[in-house]
């Protein structure tokens, strides 16, 4: 898994003589490779390595970009987080993009497992779970370094990056942006999904289906009587809001974490298919408490699945599969367009 001591070499993505910002596989094997390198980042600090003993600098060298800023937490002083900063290459330089890349990136470490991280991590995985995390000082630390790189290099000049804690931080400071009109381009790898993850414990589709519109019914039922009560009007704005903004997601089916994206994109192809799409709509933009904006909800997203045997969580939830270059990959784009019309599909 990412959380490992990962040595560039052999570990990260060597086959790419020369990334290709064109190609999709190259992008994100290297925004992958650059949230491994928050990882090691924070394993040098623990291990105190330095200079040439670093593990963190080449998986931002092999793609030219160079260490702009560490994020710290407060709480318990880890990196969780780090600016990088595109290096335009010299024309006889090993690694020319073919394609120039975002000038700067922000990237998002998940949880490490090891004594000086863990309590504080495993805090703010539960106000994931609780959705909490805007409340927390770590997560106000990565919205300040992502408004300040937007303030110096521009939306168009930068993207946001994260594995499991780390791309729920991406994607709630993303959420954030777009909500003010700012779209980020966002790479999420294995985002948490927090609800019962359907995608994993049940095997046939049928059955499936049959529980996603049933959670669905019930949730629009519940929303409509809720919203009798308070006698104000059903809102949407801010899932309308975020629809041209379209993240890039990455998941694993066989990650109990992240897998129920799967079925919370195909759950409304299906359930728009059957004339069904105003209480697909009606569950997407509300909880069960119509009041709490859920962190896992979007209207749109660039979804890519890794159907690539695995072999325990372990696997399906780590970052390095999304670098291996026998990958089996399968990607979709799914964006909200409008009420008479909503879902379309590339």
């Amino acid at each position: 898994m990412a959380t490992q001591n990962r040595s560039f070499n052999p570990s990260g993505p060597l086959y790419l003589t020369a990334a290709d910002w064109r190609n999709p596989h190259h992008r994100r094997s290297a925004a992958a490779s650059l949230v491994q390198g928050v990882y090691s980042q924070e394993h040098d600090r623990q291990q105190n390595r330095q200079g040439h003993q670093a593990l963190a600098p080449p998986w931002g060298d092999f793609f030219n970009f160079r260490l702009f800023r560490v994020l710290v937490d407060n709480d318990d002083r880890s990196i969780f987080g780090a600016i990088y900063e595109f290096k335009s290459p010299s024309p006889s330089g090993h690694h020319n993009p073919l394609h120039i890349p975002p000038r700067y990136v922000v990237a998002f470490r998940g949880t490490m497992t090891g004594w000086e991280t863990m309590s504080q991590d495993l805090t703010l995985d539960l106000k994931v779970i609780r959705n909490t995390l805007e409340q927390s000082a770590r997560f106000q630390n990565a919205m300040q370094a992502v408004q300040y790189t937007v303030s110096i290099a521009g939306a168009a000049n930068m993207c946001l990056a994260g594995h499991s804690l780390g791309s729920a931080m991406a994607l709630l400071a993303g959420k954030n942006m777009a909500k003010m009109g700012c779209f980020l381009e966002t790479y999420l790898f294995n985002p948490p999904f927090i609800s019962v993850p359907i995608e994993v414990m049940t095997k046939t589709e049928i059955l499936k289906s049959g529980r996603r519109i049933m959670r669905n019914v019930t949730t629009a039922g519940v929303t409509i009587a809720l919203n009798a009560l308070r006698q104000r009007p059903q809102t949407g704005d801010w899932f309308a809001a975020l629809s041209g903004w379209i993240p890039y997601l990455f998941v694993n089916p066989s990650d109990p974490i992240s897998a129920e994206y799967v079925g919370y994109f195909e759950r409304r192809l299906w359930i728009a298919a059957i004339g069904a799409g105003a209480i697909e709509r009606l569950s997407t933009r509300n909880s069960i408490s119509g009041a709490i904006e859920q962190l896992h909800l979007l209207p749109s997203a660039y979804l890519t699945i890794n159907g690539s045997p695995v072999q325990g969580l372990g696997q399906a939830h780590g970052l390095d599969q999304w670098w291996n270059p026998n990958i089996q990959c399968r990607s979709k784009l799914h964006q909200l367009i409008g009420e008479g019309c909503p879902e379309h599909i590339v």
